[in-house]
């Protein structure tokens, strides 16, 4: 499997496995040609399918099977790099999930990346990656996870971003940028909470303290807008909440420092706080301002094997509804600390570990002040027998720790096969 599959959070990663540097680019095997083209095939074993509460009756075994066909595209012009990837992955279930009617799934992911440097002072990245699928970890669009669940149906989630760099100075330079996450859900209970567009637009400015030290100044403009049209208490069907109701404005304003500690060790760190103000709101109880994190640590200690080490701190969004008839959930206080390592065992075998820890704590309605601990480890080996053909096997293990009465745990097994041209 290619980073395409991978490229969406750390538990896509997990799931399906640590690829060679040549593998992780948009280009092939053979670095004399643009194009590759891959044909993975995975089987596997799922415990917990449908991610259900223990004694909930939902709880669903299934063995199963994936193919995933690939093709990648790559161009590198003197001043720019165009990079291009999509992958089809069918996946059969023996037992059907809840909410399907079918024991199959079908998964489009698509990648794209184009860097351009105007001159040696001014250049910008635009890229985009939209995901047709049903798992939490393929649909969200950063660190943390909105929803728990799989979730049947043909999801989308689309994430595209622009950045404009500028050397203003020797010793100060500047960024400008803008994103864009929108979701839009099947089923018309997930639409209600979670169909949005979420815009950032965030301002950077770097100051060159030391040849390995950079201070930054930075603010976030930040727009929520909830466009299903439905209404959020959806379970009762009062009609009470209009999706829209929780649309916010945040504003973020940081500071924080990039340091070189020695050439293969890296690490970023921003903190600051944000204002939230939810406009569509008429209880407003939960405008106010929150902390605002964001760091990670980088050690590649040998070729081809590094560790990573990050955590956040941000408000996120919900599929939980709170409704109790006068305020509902608007979103969550997050907490999010994750880590990866690569690890080239042998010449030809390769082990990966990732993990991560989500602490959710609820804001507004019957779930104010609720909290959801989540955790997620996955583990996987690979074994390349040459630059075009590996095997791969792995388990992740899941568990959610909730107040709001969906606790679960769900442990996945696979093993499979890789091709790449």
């Amino acid at each position: 499997m290619n980073k395409i599959v991978a490229s969406v959070g750390l538990a896509a990663l997990g799931a399906t496995g640590f690829q060679t540097a040549q593998a992780q680019g948009l280009v092939g095997p053979d670095a004399s040609k643009p194009w590759s083209v891959g044909l993975a095939l995975r089987g596997f074993y799922d415990d917990n399918v449908n991610s259900a509460p223990k004694n909930s009756g939902f709880v669903t075994e299934t063995l199963g099977y994936d193919v995933t066909p690939s093709v990648k595209l790559g161009w590198t012009l003197p001043q720019t790099t165009f990079l291009i990837g999509y992958a089809y992955t069918l996946k059969y279930y023996e037992n059907t999930p809840a909410g399907s009617t079918s024991k199959i799934d079908q998964n489009h992911l698509f990648n794209a990346s184009l860097d351009h440097r105007f001159s040696e002072r001014l250049s910008t990245t635009i890229s985009d990656s939209f995901v047709i699928g049903q798992e939490p970890d393929t649909l969200r669009a950063g660190n943390a996870f909105d929803s728990y669940q799989r979730i049947s149906g043909n999801n989308i989630r689309n994430f595209g971003s622009v950045v404009v760099k500028g050397q203003v100075s020797s010793t100060f330079s500047a960024t400008i940028g803008y994103d864009n996450a929108f979701f839009d859900y099947a089923d018309e209970m997930n639409a209600a909470t979670l169909n949005r567009i979420d815009q950032n637009i965030p301002v950077e400015g770097l100051i060159q303290l030391a040849p390995e030290t950079r201070m930054i100044v930075g603010y976030r403009f930040r727009a929520i807008n909830y466009n299903s049209g439905l209404y959020i208490d959806t379970l009762s069907n009062t009609g009470s909440v209009p999706s829209d109701a929780r649309n916010a404005y945040t504003h973020t304003g940081y500071l924080g420092l990039d340091h070189n500690f020695r050439p293969d060790l890296t690490g970023s760190f921003r903190a600051g706080a944000q204002y939230a103000d939810y406009y569509n709101d008429p209880n407003t109880q939960n405008n106010g301002v929150t902390p605002y994190v964001q760091a990670s640590l980088r050690y590649n200690y040998s070729q081809d094997s590094w560790a990573e080490l990050g955590v956040t701190y941000d408000l996120t969004s919900t599929d939980l509804v709170g409704y109790d008839g006068s305020s509902f959930t608007t979103d969550a206080q997050t907490l999010v600390v994750y880590g990866s390592l690569k690890h080239r065992i042998a010449s030809k075998v390769y082990g990966g570990l990732i993990a991560q820890f989500q602490d959710s704590t609820y804001q507004g309605g019957s779930f104010d002040n609720s909290t959801d601990l989540y955790f997620l480890v996955g583990l996987n080996l690979e074994y390349r027998f040459n630059q075009y053909l590996s095997a791969t096997a792995g388990y992740n293990f899941d568990r959610l720790d909730s107040d709001t009465n969906r606790s679960f745990s769900r442990n996945r097994v696979y093993i499979g096969i890789a091709a790449t041209y």
